[in-house]
Parts: C-alpha cells; structure tokens; sequence
C-alpha cells in the first residue's frame, strides 16, 4: 500500500500505521498516558514526544489491541501531509473532492488550515479539550467562534445541560451589518435587507442566495463638483459611529449641517446630534455607511449625499427649483378635472365605510380572517370603525395617551354617548402581529368576571388594529408599587383586597371559565384598578387556552417578563396553570414588601426579593418583609396568609406550587402551609440570585467566590461587542476598582479567565 494512503479493501492493524507524503504525520492506534484503552489518532511523526493533534475515537476507545481501521466500500483514507486526514471517492481522481475530513471532526489541537465556525456543509466546528492526560473524551472547555448573540444561560440539573433564558440582539435585524454598506435592513419586510435608495447590490448573487454582507454600491458615482445633494431617510436607526464625528457646536440648525457637509466631498451623511424640540447639533459620517435599520415610526432623520440625478425631486434637502410648463391649458383642465371626480369618489367610499365598517376584503381585516364562518358569529364583539376612535381619542393626542405598553400605546377616549374607554393601538413594528390580536380578542370576548377588564369591541381598518377596553381610572397596580408617593395610599385593607381580587380572578381563568386560561404575563402593569380600586387582569395577548383535561404545553416562544415567569417557563419553554401561579406569588409578594423583584438589593446578600422573602421566612421575621408604611396597621392573621401564599407559589418546581382554587382555602390551613413551607424551605437559593455578575479582575489573585461583586451596566458600542460601565466592590458595597468598558466575549461565573478587563485603579 502507499504509505500515505489505505483503500477499500486494505486494512491497519494495531501494530501497523500510514505516514503522510512528507512524513511529517502519521497515522495508527496508540493509547494516552498511563492509560491502557487504545485509540485511532494522527501525531507528528518527527517529534520525539507523541504529540496527538487528532483522535478519531475520543469517547469509544478500544479495550485491547486486537483492533482494526477498515473503510467502507469505494473509500480511499489519505492521510495529507497539509496536516489533514481525508476520505475519498477512489474514482474522483479531483484532489479537492473528498466525502470526509478530519478538518471538519478536530478535537483539541488548532492545525494551520483548519476552519472553525460553520462550514459551508452545514457543521459548526470548534475544539473541545480532553477529559485528562490520560483520557482523550471531550472535557469540560471549549474553543470556539462567538456567534455574534449575547446570550444568558443557566444551569438545568435536571438534564445536565445549559439552557439559553435570554439573548440579544432580539431579531435579524439587530445583527451588526446584516445587510453590509450601504444597505438598510426591515424586520417588516421579506426579505430584510434592500439597498437605500440609488443603491443597487455590489454582488447579486450572493443577494439572490440571502447574502446581504457584501452590501450595495452608488447606482451613480458621486461628483462633487458638479453639485451632489442630500436626500432625507426618515425613522431609521443611525449608521455605525466608527466612520463618524460630531460638531461642537451644539446649536446649529439641520441646514447649517447640510452646509458643512456639503463643503466636505469625503462627507456622506449628516443627521441632527440632539434630537429634541427641532433638533440642533450635527453628526456627520465619512466612507461607507454600515448597520442602518428602517423604523416604521421610530428613529431619526438620516440625509445621505447622493449624485445631482439620484435626488427625488419631493423628497431632497438639497432644494431644487424644477418649472414644470404646462403644454395646454385643455389638458391642464382635463387633469384638474380627473382629479376632481377621483376626490368625490374617494369622500363617498369612504362614507360608506364609516356605516359599514372595514371591507370586506381587507386583507388584514378581524372577521374576515378567520378560517370559519361561524367564528365570526361567535366572536359577538362590535366593531368600531377609525374615524369613531380618531374622535374619542382627540385624534391620539399626547394629552389623552394613559402609557406605552408592550405592544403599542394606550389612549384614554370619550365615546358620544360620554362612555369612558381605553383604546390600545396596535403599534405597526411591535412583536404583536394580527395572530395576538385575534388572540386577545377571541380570550377576553366571552369572559365576564368582575375582575378581568371588559373588553368593549375592537377596529380594525387598513394597517390598524386596536382594542377598545372599559376605562380604569387609577391606571395600574404597577404606578403604586413603583412610586413611593402613588404606594402611600395603598393601606393593609386595599394591599389585601387587590390581592384576593387578582385570585379570584385567576381561578376564574383556570377553573371557572368555559376555556381554561393560561395568562402567561401576569405583571403589575397588567393589573388595572377600577374607581375602587378593584383589580382586573389586563392584556391577554400571550395568553393560550386549554380544552377538557389539557392543562400544560410547550413552547420554542418565551415570551413574558422576566421577573415574573416561571423556572420551568423561562427556561425549557413549559407552560401550564402553575406557570402563572408562580406570577401571581411574584406579584404578592412584592405587594406586601412595596418592593419589586428585578433591582431588588440588600446589603447582607445579592438574592433577589424571592429570595429575601425566604430568608426572612427562616428566620421568623415575617414582618421585616411587609412595606414599613403598612406595618403598623396590618391585620397580622392575613399578613401571615399572604406571606404563606406568596413563598408557596414561587417554590421552584411546578408539582410544588398550590393551584388557585387551593389558594383559597389556606385561610383555614395555615399550619399545613407553614409545613410545607418548612419542608421546602432547605431549597437551594441560587435561584434566586439577582442578574449582577460576580467576579474579580484580572490583575488580582481572585479571592473567594461571592467576595467580590461586579455591576454591569450594558449599552451597545459601535462594534460587534457589548460595552459595560463597571464597578468592583467588596462585600461591604465599597468600590474597589472601576472600569470605564470592558468587553466580554463569553461568560463563565466559575472561570475568572472567561473574562478580560481593561480598567484603571
């Protein structure tokens, strides 16, 4: 056989190995160390010491000798002196061709050639260590390219794995330069990426095949002399700030910036540095323009430089006089007569849309979408047409907006007949498409309980969607927690009665209801309060229905807030009715303290209020949880109650948590809960743990784990990385050390050398 090269009817045997053409590799079995299991594996040849750079078996080794290499049939096994170990078609005489390569399979050696990241098969390639000098199965570290996502994971003992809880950048079009120069990216659109305007893609191929990165070139060259201008690209995300510079001079005007760029041919882009009132300052940009991203109503003003026959005659800031010559004055007339019959036409359809509501086929309209007819029956909800809503809403003036939600914002509104509503407008970029929406609709419709909000109809018309609610005077339990002034009004008896009220309404939607209702983002701010003060589950956009003896399911979507989600939710995407118990515990708890659970601090620890509520559980200081400005007035048997109730509902395993209905009849049970909660109450709390990271620089020896705490406050850089303003601290609170940024390019909290610092004392 050649010495470099086995084919299909050859074999190696233990005793036997092949060596590359230049005999710098070669290629047998071998075994580790001390170790006595045998291995297939490449090693240099020439080096003294067995230095392994491959081993095809890592994690099945063989107990003796007695083993053999054989390739399957129409294989030729080449060992390449290029440092690789190849598999091919012994009739593809093409040397590039090959079926496998050890390339694409490495373990824990980097050779000059190797590729790591995804490969153009499909694989993601990375290097993992060995377990021990003796044992050549994967370890515990690995090598490999950061895929651009900032990512918290945390450890799930029950599967032995890290799960991903959280990610940023949150869609495609947070990815740096996804759409490369000069190209502008639309979560809206399909596909996201297009080219700005007066721009065409530099290679069209790998545009057709969903490669944006090589971006887009000037449909026209640009001619400084000849007189270029600007044109105006509304509601964007700015460019990439690495090409940029700022004026100093903080009071001139959008056209004096235009001026300044104008003058400069390097100049490419200018936009207003300060963007309130009318906007002032200037920031300009030089070279390519990179990450641009479209807004549908957000973002700033963005005027890029472009050829003199590129400007848009109505859309330039370079202003142009253009004198358009009317041939005759008949065709003149004819035109303006056109126009004419069009308005009056126009006015008529739109009248008789007023009467009959949205047409019917809109595409994006409420009844017409649904899949059966009788959907439309059932839904028996009335439909308000826009210019209704306009009306009541001011037209969504400033003056009449209650707050911003999640999904859009929300308008207090006068109907006619001095009905009071609250109109929730589906914002056009909000993660809420029409599927939520009929979601909503179709949830809250035909449930009637006196604590979930009423829902009194909904419009949709064109591009808007909205839902029209009963008005809730005090807004919601979420401006009371997180105001100190609003929190002062809350006596014991309310705090108790908004508790009770926010059961009984979610046993309702668990048990009582004709669907059983999973709300799945139970929070404050969806908690609203009535004239008198009773409150009322909101929002039902996440919300899913179960039908007959359905009570959990599983979902690839987590959505919610964190802080306010389940373990089991946050985490492996599993939902059912303890899902939003674990909420509703959240919620008591932090209506007994005043206190929220996310930010929560406290000097003698780093858990978070869950975990405090604990602690003092322990201990017995029931009420060094309860808000100070309740402490004097509270009925201590219910304060103990809503205690008992709150740590029971935020125990970490669903089978642990109370149902609703259970909930209810802890009044007569207090022992029993106090049991259980005794029983549990050695639960680890790691869990409970807030969101700052621990460890400590670099230049130090790291002390003891928990000595040292690291404050981490996030903002993106004008790269592909994540900035921090950093802070050390002792345990006593007191800074230490202090860095103005720090890059973190994967995290480990157990690995101080996961890490690196750039920081001054």
């Amino acid at each position: 056989m050649a010495l470099d090269t086995i084919a299909a009817t050859q074999t190696i045997r233990d005793n036997e190995t092949i060596v590359s053409a230049g005999g710098t590799f070669e290629l047998g079995f071998f075994s580790p160390g001390t170790s006595n299991y045998r291995y297939v594996g490449v090693w240099y040849k020439k080096i003294s010491y067995g230095t392994i750079v491959w081993v095809a078996n890592r994690d099945t080794p063989l107990t003796d000798s007695s083993g053999v290499l054989k390739l399957s049939d129409k294989g030729i096994l080449v060992l390449l002196n290029q440092r690789n170990l190849v598999i091919r078609d012994e009739n593809d005489l093409i040397p590039e061709n090959f079926l496998w390569q050890s390339f694409d399979h490495p373990d824990s050696t980097y050779l000059p050639g190797m590729k790591l990241g995804l490969v153009p098969k499909g694989l993601y390639v990375y290097l993992s260590s060995w377990k021990s000098i003796d044992d050549p199965s994967q370890g515990n570290f690995t090598f490999q390219i950061d895929d651009g996502v900032m990512a918290r994971f945390t450890w799930v003992n029950r599967t032995s794995s890290w799960s991903r809880y959280l990610s940023a950048p949150a869609d495609n079009c947070d990815t740096y330069a996804l759409c490369g120069a000069h190209g502008s990216c639309n979560i809206g659109n399909s596909p996201v990426c297009g080219c700005l305007n007066g721009f065409v893609p530099k290679q069209k191929n790998d545009w057709d095949k969903a490669d944006w990165s090589g971006g887009c070139v000037r449909r026209t060259p640009l001619d400084c002399q000849k007189g270029d201008g600007f044109i105006k690209y509304p509601n964007v995300k700015l460019p990439d700030m690495k090409n940029s510079s700022i004026n100093e001079d903080m009071t001139l005007t959008l056209e004096e910036c235009e001026m300044i760029c104008l003058k400069n041919c390097s100049c490419m882009a200018y936009a207003n540095s300060n963007i309130s009132g009318r906007g002032s300052g200037c920031f300009f940009w030089f070279g390519e323009l990179i990450d641009i991203r479209q807004y549908e109503e957000e973002g700033q003003d963005l005027y890029i430089r472009m050829a003199s026959s590129e400007i848009d005659q109505g859309g330039s800031n370079h202003k142009r006089q253009v004198i358009i010559i009317a041939s005759t004055v008949s065709l003149t007339g004819m035109v303006l007569l056109g126009m004419g019959v069009s308005f009056v036409a126009w006015k008529m359809k739109k009248k008789k849309q007023k009467t009959q509501g949205p047409p019917g086929k809109q595409e994006n309209n409420l009844e017409g979408s649904y899949s059966m007819k009788n959907q439309k029956e059932d839904l028996e909800l009335p439909h308000f047409d826009f210019s209704t809503i306009a009306n009541a809403t001011n037209n969504f003036s400033f003056s009449n907006l209650l707050g911003q939600g999640g999904f859009g914002p929300v308008y207090k509104g006068l109907l006619e007949g001095g009905v009071e509503i609250a109109v929730k407008r589906l914002s056009k970029n909000s993660s809420q498409g029409l599927d939520e929406f009929k979601n909503e609709v179709k949830c809250i419709a035909k449930l009637q309980h006196r604590n979930l909000v009423k829902l009194l109809g909904y419009c949709i018309e064109l591009e808007e969607k909205m839902l029209i609610y009963e008005y809730m005077p005090n807004k919601s339990l979420d401006l009371y927690i997180s105001d100190d002034t609003q929190r002062m009004s809350l006596d014991w008896t309310m705090r108790f009665h908004i508790i009770s009220g926010i059961s009984r309404g979610l046993l309702y939607l668990h048990q009582d209801s004709r669907l059983r209702i999973i709300h799945r983002d139970l929070k404050p701010s969806n908690i609203l309060l009535d004239n008198e003060m009773n409150p009322k589950i909101s929002d039902f956009g996440m919300a899913r229905s179960f039908m007959g003896n359905e009570t959990e399911a599983n979902t690839k979507r987590v959505v919610g807030t964190y802080g306010y989600m389940s373990p089991e939710y946050a985490i492996d995407g599993l939902f059912s009715v303890k899902s939003d118990v674990f909420s509703f515990g959240v919620l008591v708890l932090e209506i007994l303290s005043g206190k929220r659970n996310r930010g929560f601090s406290h000097p003698e620890h780093q858990l978070n209020l869950l975990g405090h509520a604990w602690i003092l559980f322990k201990q017995g200081r029931y009420l060094d949880l309860i808000d100070a400005l309740v402490v004097e007035s509270c009925n201590l048997s219910e304060v103990l109650r809503s205690i008992h109730v709150g740590l029971l509902c935020v125990q970490r395993y669903p089978e642990d948590r109370p149902t609703m209905s259970s909930v209810g009849t802890l009044k007569d049970g207090q022992e029993s809960a106090v049991k259980r909660l005794s029983k549990n109450s050695t639960q680890g709390l790691d869990e409970f743990k807030n969101e700052d990271m621990e460890s400590p620089p670099l230049s130090w020896k790291p002390p003891e784990r928990g000595l040292i705490k690291m404050n981490c406050d996030a903002s993106l850089m004008d790269d592909e990385r994540i900035g921090y303003g950093v802070d050390f601290r002792d345990a006593d609170g007191a800074v230490i050390a202090c860095a103005s940024k720090c890059s973190i390019a994967s995290w480990d909290p157990d690995v101080a050398k996961a890490m690196t610092l750039s920081y001054v004392l």
